[in-house]
């Protein structure tokens, strides 16, 4: 996954600014570019259903280490990688595993306040169990569509 991510930074590397009185350690702002670029891709590896908005929360991330003649770019840029990185994701195949090779397991909470431990459906992230709670979703969805 890490290929998207370094893609990103590759492609906005040449327009990071640095910070003028850091003499210390000269590529700080290219470090932490790099950083969020990594857990944005990551986060949408692994948690792809509480993350809605991964290009804009990455955008949200990492603007502030460029000028503002270059915003539209790397918010094009992060929406075009991040389109390919979900892609990708949603070609793989679902045998239970993620794309790290750690079993999936229902988005629910048990009674007891612990994680589901089955096995989810694909297309929504919940087991048989728990499918009420994916309706309850989509209706939640709709309202607030409405009322906006």
């Amino acid at each position: 996954m890490y290929r998207f991510s370094r893609a990103i930074y590759r492609e906005l590397a040449d327009e990071i600014v640095e910070e003028q009185y850091n003499n210390e350690c000269p590529r700080t702002n290219h470090e932490r570019v790099l950083r969020a670029c990594e857990a944005a891709v990551e986060r949408l590896a692994t948690d792809r259903h509480y993350f809605a908005y991964p290009a804009r929360s990455l955008f949200g991330d990492i603007r502030v280490y460029f000028p503002m003649s270059a915003q539209m770019r790397v918010l094009r840029v992060i929406e075009r990688y991040l389109g390919f990185a979900d892609e990708f994701l949603r070609r793989q195949p679902q045998n239970g595993y993620d794309v790290y090779g750690n079993p999936l397991q229902c988005r629910a909470s048990t009674r007891r306040g612990t994680q589901c431990q089955r096995m989810p459906l694909p297309h929504n992230g919940y087991c048989p169990s728990h499918q009420h709670l994916a309706e309850t979703e989509d209706e939640e969805l709709a309202a607030a569509f409405a009322a906006a």
